[in-house]
């Protein structure tokens, strides 16, 4: 028990310690930012009483499936080994799921464009049929895997302790649930913010798939494309919001040509 204690002294006194935790963490929820978006996404096609019931249950999973990995790192260390070669490019089980889960996340954006468009009537009056509550945390445990692949790999790189890892783990997806209310709520409010982060969902699933085919793609240009579209996005929520706000014959005047 003593020693034990004196490890954990150790640990928290260790400045380095707390600047890769740091880093860590804040890695951690950027690179859980995507899976917030599929998880609203996804939950926001379920009826309204089980959308944060959904969403609980999909990062809780995220959870343990980063939990599990990161208790296993010898063997997601052996992942990024090649396992066959394809042109000259090595592939590995790693750049497989990457590939996967990028064809079935465009495959899945796609899917939910094409309904957002094309299955409203001309008058909007047509509804969207409600998804299943276990067809969707299915679709939501499967992408969680590739999201949590990629996000154990970036941990192992980055820090050395596995107590390090877990905590960042940990604490990123704590900030993940505790937004993905707020996050969720505000997409679905908002039609031109659905599309967005639709359009997010084939960005990153073209990232995965060009990832795991060997032309890989900083990770810090998709963010910055990301960013500025939110940016432009911000702007005209609140162009509108000034427009809603002004008298009707002031509204016409500021949008005449």
């Amino acid at each position: 028990m003593d020693v034990l204690m004196n490890e954990v002294m150790a640990w928290l006194a260790d400045p380095q310690v707390w600047a890769s935790l740091l880093t860590l963490t804040l890695l951690e929820v950027v690179l859980g930012i995507d899976n917030l978006i599929f998880v609203s996404i996804l939950a926001g096609r379920l009826p309204p009483a089980r959308q944060a019931s959904a969403r609980r249950i999909g990062l809780t999973l995220a959870l343990a499936m980063r939990l599990v990995l990161l208790a296993a790192i010898s063997w997601i260390t052996q992942l990024t080994a090649p396992v066959f070669a394809v042109a000259g490019h090595d592939v590995s089980w790693r750049d497989l799921v990457l590939i996967g889960g990028g064809l079935f996340l465009v495959y899945k954006g796609t899917q939910e464009i094409h309904a957002r468009i094309e299955g409203e009537g001309e008058h909007g009056a047509t509804p969207v049929a409600h998804a299943s509550f276990a067809g969707t945390i299915v679709q939501i445990g499967l992408l969680d895997i590739v999201f949590s692949l990629d996000s154990v790999i970036t941990a192992v790189g980055m820090a050395n302790q596995l107590s390090v890892m877990v905590t960042a783990v940990v604490i990123a997806m704590v900030v993940m649930l505790l937004a993905s209310g707020p996050v969720s709520g505000f997409v679905n409010r908002h039609p031109t913010v659905k599309m967005l982060a639709l359009s997010f969902l084939l960005l990153i699933g073209m990232t995965l798939i060009a990832d795991g085919s060997g032309a890989h793609v900083p990770k810090g240009y998709i963010y910055a494309a990301i960013g500025f579209s939110v940016l432009v996005e911000v702007l005209n929520q609140l162009a509108g919001r000034r427009r809603r706000a002004l008298p009707p014959a002031a509204a016409r005047t500021t949008t005449a040509p």
